[in-house]
């Protein structure tokens, strides 16, 4: 069981002091003594990991991908993918074709990287939820307890369709930070891309299946788990996870250290009894100071609003883009939101969702990604819910409250 023991220091003498310090300090050594500190983030500097960022530049809109496909990307695929400075091979990446997601993950990676070996690809984890398919899973047999049972006794409880892990498990963590260490320990592979950390932090899911006791023993294995990845998988392997969002009280930053960047969804899901102009420009204060931090941004939104939507906010859905028309009328908006949020290490993507096996609407661009950008001269100015932001061959003015963006190019 995980547990927060409260440590209190009493300097009534200088021996004593000592001695109370030096316990502290071999306890903190310990994984045990890590769950004291297991609900705040442990800082790790990023500035000795910028030569394994991604390239950037302001030319253009830099962009980003994050893409699956149950089969082999063609040579088509892999060339237009190898265009993007950083790509994300979300789950289910080849798995049909050979065998297992890490086989498939890696051979799309291989492939882009003969393309363009200045690509930053990222493996994707989740960190809550299981999914089928990886070869690691097989592991999984010999680790009791390794997946949330409800009070019912039910066991798929994400969505009533699939297992959660129970991170509050050691063996359970052990072996989901081996899978990550191995896989990035190819070259084709840059870093781990962190999806369902909003789950496995927000109190409110899955407290009424497993309680309250038992979700923040998840939390606190949560935050173990992490730290122990970035010590498996080493410095120069990047850590990017969908983490920032403006439900939590300091819109995720809170819990950034931890990571290189973060992947951003959901971005206009209002959360709680919150108005949309506040919600959303909490989310761009927050992107705004991660930005400026040297963080990695991953800015994604969908090109048309999803018929229904996720009750809790935290997963997100997408819907079609019908027409070239109404794709257009949603990129400007939701354009407009990154430019004034953007800075070194931001990139950009709409879509309609991650899968590319059914149609190629995925690799659908814009004539604003040709459009010369040019750095920012300076950051945006806020006038209430208005925005707006100078670059050198642009000029945004963004409105939350009529939920309109304009760009006015000058070139």
């Amino acid at each position: 069981m995980i547990t927060n023991e409260k440590i209190t220091l009493y300097p009534f003498t200088l021996i004593s002091s000592i001695v109370a310090t030096v316990g502290l300090l071999l306890m903190c050594s310990s994984e045990s003594s890590a769950q004291e500190i297991g609900t705040r983030p442990l800082t790790v500097s990023g500035d000795d990991r910028k030569s394994s960022y991604p390239e950037f530049t302001w030319d253009r809109i830099p962009l980003y991908m994050h893409i699956r496909k149950a089969t082999s990307y063609t040579d088509k695929e892999i060339a237009f993918m190898a265009k993007f400075p950083l790509i994300t091979f979300e789950k289910a990446n080849g798995h049909k074709d050979h065998g297992s997601i890490e086989k498939g993950t890696l051979v799309s990676a291989r492939a882009v990287k003969k393309v363009n070996p200045k690509a930053k690809i990222l493996y994707y984890r989740n960190v809550i939820v299981h999914y089928g398919s990886y070869a690691a899973n097989k592991d999984l047999e010999g680790i009791p307890g390794a997946f949330l049972v409800g009070g019912k006794g039910e066991t798929k409880l994400v969505r009533n369709q699939v297992p959660a892990y129970d991170l509050s498990n050691p063996k359970l963590r052990s072996w989901w930070v081996d899978t990550c260490k191995s896989m990035t320990s190819d070259p084709a592979i840059d870093g781990i891309f962190l999806d369902g950390n909003i789950k496995a932090l927000e109190p409110v899911y899955l407290k009424r299946q497993i309680g309250v006791e038992k979700k923040k023993e998840v939390a606190d294995g949560y935050h173990l788990m992490m730290k122990k990845t970035r010590e498996a998988i080493g410095p120069n392997k990047l850590m990017v996870a969908n983490i920032l969002r403006a439900r939590f009280n300091n819109g995720g930053l809170e819990y950034l250290d931890y990571f290189d960047g973060s992947y951003l969804e959901n971005f206009f899901h209002t959360v709680g009894d919150v108005s949309y102009e506040d919600y959303v420009a909490k989310g761009i204060e927050t992107m705004q100071k991660a930005a400026r931090q040297g963080k990695i941004i991953a800015f994604t939104a969908g090109l048309a609003a999803p018929k229904n939507s996720s009750k809790m906010g935290i997963d997100e859905q997408h819907a079609a883009a019908d027409s070239d028309k109404v794709a257009r009328a949603a990129l400007i908006y939701h354009l407009g939101v990154f430019l004034i949020c953007a800075e070194k290490y931001s990139y950009f993507r709409v879509h309609e969702g991650y899968a590319a096996d059914k149609n190629d609407r995925w690799m659908r661009t814009f004539p604003e990604y040709d459009r010369p950008l040019g750095p920012p001269s300076g950051p945006a100015k806020k006038d209430g819910f208005r925005y707006t932001r100078t670059f050198e061959h642009a000029t945004v003015t963004l409105d939350l409250t009529k939920r309109t963006a304009d760009i006015q190019w000058r070139r």
